[in-house]
């Protein structure tokens, strides 16, 4: 079944090489139950590593079924080992966080793809312990412990049991226990290596090897070897679970893992925690400000040209008189540009509205009727000017809500006179609350017909410009151009003094740039909160590899019985993820938390979106994987008996 031949196994300590075998030359029978004895350092443990797989010859031939070992790859030698070999080890190497049952059905995992309860806990029923499945290894004693060892050595039903000083550990009791379980097993057919210190455990088995300074000094048969049925060695296992019952398992095994270090896993995803916070909330403020933005400017008016004068001069003459705005400017556009819905001309200035004893400096605006509906500003309270009221030149006046709060407080102005530049107005109508804007404080305004501030408050013969609304945003380009040129055309304006003598103010223009410049700078801002991102993926890193030389020994009890590299690999990089997207989900609602606060408290307007939500969870899982890369490869990469080894 094993042959070896002049098998050799030498160790670097420092400047010395250390021959721990020298020479081996070996062979072992179906159904022989072998006990390795000598003193410490004789080399049987390293014997023992090298008939498990678990180390590999310096050189020498070793062979199982006539198949060299050396000519398996790594991965096909974690498979032979979990289905050919089973491990006792003297110091149990059980998972504190896992129960019973869960510690024999760890082979499992690596052969089927799952922990499987069932078969588990048979093989604990057939070392007596089915009313300890659930307990964990500190709740058993150290008999029970071993027993625990030997159902998960038996879980994959393998060829051969290798047992390192079984017995070391235990009380005389458990000790008579744990040999008579190993006598049954190899009474049954299971092949059995003991290495031991002890001479009646070597007097119980059927061939004796005593090893002394890494050599075979005697080799005694005490019994004759029974025949048995030779089983095949497979190294391809036909798996039964898929992959993503694989991944599944692995973050199952993650989650436990994290739950019993909670504080340190907590530390873990902080970084990642605040990082999400800080970006979701930083683009949620921005997305506010944006939609702030594009609330105010709607309120200007949609699909909106402003056309005014400019500063046009010609022949060192000052032009302005020829490039003033009229009445007469505005109902020619509103005939002759098509695609233009209405025009609205205005006029504007400076008033001082008063009532008793109470005053108040305000924007004053002359205004026509359409007015209201271009600017969406019809009266929640009241109504808005009539045209009537326009041509003959009435006395009345609609609010702001700012005019209302100085002037009125919480009296209801509706049908009350104020005096606007010392001339009585009747109050018809409130305008809707608009709110301060960068523009101006939508909401300190007075509204009067356009005749009437023309001649009556402010004594001008021009208006200052005129509203146009377009039909639709498609058209406002061409109807910016013709409205140019027949201005030009209207005043006789020279071409070379064209650019100059009117301006055209595109709302959609302004606002597209506003809510690009607010666009970016939330990007900008998110750009900085995604730094604190990094920091917590070089957090997790840390934490990972501290994980990794934390957990050396269970990295190599996991290859010992049949973890392959990528079995280890998705082990510590589905814990990686795990930290990273728990942090991420935390992250989120923290940042929805901050967002109300500071909506409640401030007045903010905040917009969490959907795609900032699932992009800095996405990024938060990504980090966790590029961060726990490295560590998980490192744990990978361990050689199983150096981490068995380890302090």
């Amino acid at each position: 079944m094993l042959e070896l031949k002049d098998v050799r196994k030498s160790y670097r300590m420092g400047s010395e090489n250390v021959e721990a075998l020298r020479g081996v030359t070996l062979k072992i029978q179906e159904g022989d139950f072998v006990a390795i004895m000598g003193p410490s350092g004789s080399g049987k443990s390293t014997l023992m590593h090298v008939l498990g797989l678990l180390d590999t010859p310096t050189s020498g031939s070793y062979k199982i079924r006539d198949r060299e070992v050396a000519h398996y790859t790594e991965d096909e030698l974690a498979i032979l080992r979990r289905q050919t070999v089973g491990f006792i080890f003297q110091q149990f190497h059980l998972l504190p966080r896992l129960t019973a049952v869960e510690n024999v059905a760890l082979p499992l995992l690596y052969s089927r793809g799952t922990l499987e309860v069932l078969p588990a806990a048979q093989r604990l029923a057939q070392v007596a312990l089915q009313d300890r499945i659930k307990h964990r290894p500190n709740e058993l004693s150290g008999g029970q412990q071993q027993r625990v060892a030997i159902a998960r050595s038996l879980v994959n039903e393998p060829l051969i049991l290798l047992a390192d000083e079984p017995t070391g550990n235990l009380d005389s009791v458990s000790e008579a226990e744990i040999l008579r379980i190993l006598k049954e097993l190899n009474q049954q057919g299971m092949t059995l290596l003991v290495v031991t210190h002890e001479e009646d455990v070597g007097a119980m088995a059927k061939r004796r090897i005593r090893m002394k300074d890494g050599q075979i000094v005697s080799d005694e048969r005490l019994a004759p070897v029974e025949k048995n049925i030779s089983l095949p060695i497979e190294t391809q296992a036909a798996r039964g679970a898929p992959f993503l019952s694989d991944l599944t398992e692995h973050f199952r095994q993650g989650f436990k893992t994290l739950a019993g270090n909670k504080i340190r896993s907590l530390l873990s995803m902080l970084g990642i925690l605040i990082g999400v916070a800080a970006v979701v909330v930083m683009l949620a403020l921005g997305k506010g400000a944006q939609q702030m933005i594009e609330k105010q400017l709607s309120s200007l008016g949609s699909n909106l040209l402003v056309l005014r004068s400019g500063a046009s001069r010609m022949g060192g003459v000052s032009a302005e008189a020829t490039t003033r705005l009229d009445l007469d400017d505005a109902v020619t556009v509103e005939k002759q540009i098509t695609g233009i819905r209405e025009v609205s001309p205005v006029v504007a200035g400076r008033a001082q509205v008063a009532r008793g004893d109470k005053n108040w400096s305000t924007q004053l605006l002359g205004v026509l009727p359409s007015y209201a509906r271009m600017h969406s500003v019809e009266p929640e309270v009241g109504r808005f000017i009539t045209s009537e009221e326009n041509q003959s030149r009435s006395l009345v006046a609609v609010l702001g809500v700012r005019v209302v709060q100085e002037i009125f407080g919480s009296e209801n102005p509706l049908g009350q006179f104020v005096k606007i530049n010392r001339v009585n107005f009747q109050v018809v109508g409130l305008l809707p609350e608009k709110g301060a804007s960068s523009f101006r404080d939508q909401d300190d305004l007075v509204l009067v017909p356009l005749n009437t501030a023309m001649k009556r408050l402010l004594g001008k013969q021009n208006v200052d410009y005129i509203d146009i609304e377009a039909t639709d945003a498609s058209v406002l380009d061409q109807a910016q151009d013709s409205i140019l040129k027949l201005m030009l055309s209207r005043h006789r304006v020279p071409l070379s003094q064209g650019q100059d003598a009117f301006s055209i103010r595109n709302m959609a223009d302004i606002q597209n740039a506003l809510a690009e410049s607010s666009k970016t700078m939330s990007l900008l801002l998110a750009a900085i909160a995604a730094i604190s991102l990094l920091v917590g993926g070089i957090g997790i890193m840390n934490i990972m590899l501290v994980s990794v030389t934390e957990r050396t020994r269970e990295i190599g009890l996991r290859k010992a019985v049949g973890a392959r590299k990528k079995d280890i690999l998705s082990q510590f990089l589905a814990e990686s993820i795990l930290v990273s997207s728990v942090g991420g989900v935390l992250g989120v609602l923290l940042a929805w938390a901050v967002t109300f606060v500071i909506s409640w408290s401030l007045g903010w307007t905040t917009s969490i979106s959907l795609s900032s939500v699932i992009g800095s969870f996405l990024f938060s899982a990504t980090i966790g994987i590029l961060f726990g890369s490295y560590p998980a490869k490192k744990a990978s990469e361990l050689n199983p008996i150096d981490a068995l080894r380890s302090e």
